[in-house]
């Protein structure tokens, strides 16, 4: 409404302008050139109305696509950002998904390599007493809380903190079934804080040291992942070939040697 009284206005006091200037013309004349009739003069001022009238209208158009250009331009604005929102939360929900996917593999796989150690303990009275001395030192139930006060904090998000934790768990229990597991987590947790220095270093003990964990195959693959993002794509594609080639039938192996034929 504003804008149509405020065109209903520049129209009007540009015909009056132009009015005034065509009149003004007319008594300029020589007088021995004569004026033009009444009639003449109407028509004249009435073509030039007209005229502008028609540029008014046309100034009056582009004012209004160009304000709905950009009304479209606002509407198209909004809607990618609602697609980038949805995008980002379904993106978290997976990468959410697969981490307690993760922890919730690596609650089974304890359970099936501590299975073993449980019924191992009869036939541990035949050992030479040289092998015993570091067991009575350790704690599996404390062990198992401090593992697991480090899972919730990697669940819960806690990137930062779950990090230190399997550090320091890591440093506390060297010995532990479940350090290759601390390792693991640790690299993960500080993948996720984007440095991917740390996370690698932390694998490759994963991979050196514990060499038929579970978790060893995952490892490599997270190796790889590190160095391709470091810009080492040799190094990367080195790893992925190690990994195929050291556990064929890992479901890591898989997606090396999909990632190899890219």
């Amino acid at each position: 409404m504003l804008r149509r009284q405020r065109s209903g206005q520049a129209r009007q006091a540009l015909a009056s302008s132009l009015a005034v200037g065509l009149l003004a013309a007319l008594l300029a004349l020589p007088a021995g050139a004569g004026l033009l009739d009444d009639d003449e003069a109407r028509r004249q001022i009435r073509d030039l109305a007209i005229k502008t009238n028609e540029r008014l209208d046309t100034l009056s158009k582009g004012q209004i696509e160009l304000a709905n250009q950009i009304q479209a331009l606002r509407e198209e604005n909004a809607r990618l950002r609602g697609q980038v929102e949805t995008l980002t939360y379904e993106l978290e929900s997976a990468r959410k998904r697969q981490q307690d996917f993760y922890v919730d593999l690596d609650g089974r796989l304890r359970k099936l390599e501590q299975g073993p150690s449980l019924d191992a303990k009869p036939g541990e009275e035949s050992k030479p007493l040289a092998e015993t001395p570091r067991k009575p030192a350790s704690d599996p139930a404390a062990e198992t809380r401090e593992y697991e006060s480090a899972l919730n904090l990697f669940r819960a998000n806690k990137l930062k903190e779950a990090a230190a934790a399997f550090d320091s768990f890591a440093r506390a229990h060297p010995e532990s079934a479940l350090t290759p597991g601390a390792y693991y987590w640790s690299g993960n947790a500080h993948y996720a804080l984007r440095d991917c220095r740390k996370a690698s270093e932390a694998h490759r003990l994963v991979v050196s040291k514990w060499p038929a964990n579970a978790k060893a195959p995952d490892a490599l693959l997270n190796i790889a992942v590190c160095q391709q993002e470091l810009g080492d794509s040799k190094g990367a594609r080195t790893s992925l070939e190690a990994l195929v080639a050291k556990y064929p039938d890992s479901s890591a192996a898989g997606t090396a040697r999909q990632r190899l034929k890219k």
